[in-house]
């Protein structure tokens, strides 16, 4: 009979099977009217799930914040299903998973929902919340589940439990009369759910992500542990809309997208200056940092995508033309490009590492409805690198890389950087050996830098382990950006070699590195975090100085080709407007000085400076702006000119 073995060490015996809920129950009543679900030898499983052998066992409470959200929002999501087939019977439900923040479910229905519709729905939900239904969880026989699904009209459900593997239990949760076909767990009843959600939208979805398919209706809610947390999380959306680069893009007149050319961008010459600067700011650090700086073909013949694996893998998501009975793709990535370079000529092991860099314009046939102004493109470009190594090399490229990817996070303003190693997945090229070899390099070079990471088992790629690096913004979103995967197949595949100190020829490690990823995504990702402030290295415009009157036109023409003669981004308004009118378009602009210039100025060679934050600098001459607004550029903001 089991023994159970608590968090704190202590255990308890039983005689016979024991409930997660008779455990809790056992504790104290405290912990019993708490409980939410509980986790056996790690795994997430239901109260009510009998425990037969020894475990280990921790009830899940309120307080345990990631399986809390998990099951809250996993029982949202039924909920909803409930409340939507109860107010419009008729309706398939199909799935409905958790994600990120909330939950959706999929419904398939002839009428479309409306705002109207989910204010109803939401409004049932509360009460099937006040219901307090009991949750159950049953096995069924396989042939059963299809057959009841199949005469209430369930087809979706149907299809579902067809395609699942033979060998897999069927399980149905209950709540009060209704059911649904689902793995689990959940809370112990309705109840348990609370008054913390909320329904946000509905958008269209394909069955199963396939365009051939019917389209289906996707109701998306968010859930939360308490009303605190939920009017916290609808704070920050409501600030994420203000801070759209869709919306700032438009207003500082930087890039637009267009129906002819989906998920491509029209860079303005504002937009196309933030871009430029990121790019040359990289350039300058690769080349501080040993690496060669390469440009390869935009369209190469499917042979080589077909050596390299990505036809198979990938084929979907390539753009294909063709020409002189030749089939052609337009790149997705750049590495097979790269090891074309490599190629030419035999290496020698005096020629590791090779470290290979080109800012390469990639496309992606990614779906139209994933389209998100910046943020997810069909065409971008990668600050992407490959570095060519030998094994005993990996560990000082991993370290060196670490540290340029954190002195350019630093310099974007950015400290806060979240790590993770994933290690082999069950579906991987190599052998063991290898393996365990790239994953003690990346992680001794993580533990010798000092860093603190997660561990992500098997969540590697089928070629070799990665390090990921994410950003967390200032409204605490995180964005996964930087990465440096280790990649034992694809220089074999396409026969890169080198000869090594014995003479032999021996294949190289290939390090797949970017530290920004997409510079489309990552801009949109700095206009979002500064709301379009963007430090001054970084504006398109860095100061405008405008006149009171004609009298000064000239001498605002001197300063500003004094400013521009430091390599300052500077432009003049001499409109005739009032001062207080120009001062107020560029603040809303973001420029980040402002300089006026009247007839005091003028006689004393000076300029009255400002921030866009509307603080007044005073007076100071042309010279000695330049001179401090230059040290500021340079320093990437850490010499700031009103200090």
């Amino acid at each position: 009979m089991p023994t159970i073995t608590l968090p704190d060490g202590s255990q308890r015996h039983y005689d016979h099977p024991v409930t997660a809920a008779e455990i809790a129950a056992d504790i104290g009543p405290g912990l019993a009217r708490a409980a939410l679900a509980a986790r056996v030898n790690g795994r997430l499983v239901d109260l009510t799930r009998e425990i037969e052998e020894d475990a280990e066992v921790a009830i899940v409470t309120e307080r345990d914040e990631a399986d809390a959200l998990e099951l809250i929002r996993h029982d949202a999501a039924h909920v909803m299903a409930q409340a939507v087939q109860e107010l419009y019977p008729g309706t398939q439900v199909t799935i409905g998973p958790t994600i990120e923040d909330g939950f959706y479910y999929d419904f398939a229905r002839d009428e479309p929902f409306t705002p109207e519709d989910l204010e109803k729905i939401e409004a049932r939900m509360r009460e099937i919340v006040k219901r307090d239904l009991p949750i159950r969880r049953e096995v069924w026989d396989r042939e059963a589940a299809i057959g009841l699904f199949d005469s209430i009209g369930e087809q979706y459900k149907v299809e579902i439990i067809q395609d699942l593997p033979e060998d897999e239990e069927i399980t149905i949760y209950r709540q009060g009369d209704w059911f649904d076909l689902c793995r689990g767990p959940h809370l112990p009843s309705t109840g348990k759910l609370g008054d913390a959600f909320k329904l946000m939208k509905v958008a269209g979805a394909y069955w199963r992500g396939d365009p051939r398919n019917p389209m289906l209706q996707r109701i998306y809610g968010t859930a939360w542990r308490n009303k605190k947390e939920l009017k916290a999380y609808l704070r920050r959306l409501e600030e994420a809309e203000k801070r759209d680069h869709r919306r700032i893009g438009k207003q500082l007149d930087l890039f637009h997208t267009q129906e002819e050319a989906p998920g491509m961008v029209f860079w303005h010459d504002r937009g196309w200056t933030i871009y430029l600067t990121i790019q040359e700011y990289i350039r300058d650090k690769l080349r501080r940092h040993g690496y060669q700086e390469v440009h390869t073909p935009e369209i190469i013949d499917r042979v080589l995508w077909e050596k390299s694996g990505h036809w198979e893998k990938f084929h979907e998501n390539m753009f294909v033309t063709h020409s002189e009975n030749r089939d052609f793709a337009i790149k997705p990535m750049n590495c097979p490009a790269h090891i074309q370079i490599y190629n030419r000529g035999l290496r020698s092991y005096r020629d590791l590492p090779l470290r290979l860099a080109e800012f390469g314009s990639c496309h992606r046939n990614e779906p139209s409805g994933t389209l998100h102004g910046l943020m997810r493109v069909r065409n971008f470009v990668q600050d992407d690198a490959h570095i060519f190594c030998t094994e005993a090399q990996i560990l000082s490229e991993v370290e060196a890389f670490i540290d340029l990817l954190f002195e350019v996070y630093r310099d974007f303003g950015f400290d806060e950087v979240l790590v993770k190693l994933s290690t082999r997945p069950e579906q991987r090229v190599g052998d063991d050996a290898l393996w365990d070899k790239a994953e003690q390099a990346l992680e001794e070079a993580l533990e010798r830098k000092g860093l603190d990471w997660e561990l992500q088992p098997g969540e590697g790629a089928f070629y070799g382990p990665k390090i990921e690096f994410s950003l967390k913004d200032c409204l605490g979103r995180v964005w996964q950006l930087g990465t440096i995967q280790l990649d034992f197949s694809m220089p074999a595949r396409l026969g890169a070699h080198y000869v090594a100190e014995d003479g032999s020829r021996q294949v190289p490690v290939m390090l797949h590195r970017a530290i920004l990823g997409s510079l489309e995504r990552f801009i949109g990702i700095l206009l979002e975090h500064y709301e379009g402030k963007l430090p001054t290295w970084l504006a398109p415009v860095q100061a405008v100085v405008m006149n009171i009157t004609d009298r000064q036109a000239d001498a605002v023409r001197a300063a500003v080709s004094a400013l521009q003669e430091r390599g300052i981004r500077a432009i003049a308004d001499l409109r005739n407007e009032k001062i207080g009118f120009k001062i107020r378009e560029h603040t809303l602009q973001r420029v980040p000085y402002l300089l006026v210039i009247g007839d005091r100025e003028v006689e004393s060679g000076t300029v009255a400076v400002r921030t866009r934050a509307g603080k007044d600098l005073g007076v100071m001459p042309v010279e000695e702006f330049g001179r401090r607004l230059a040290e500021e550029i340079a320093s990437h903001g850490r010499t700031v000119l009103e200090e």
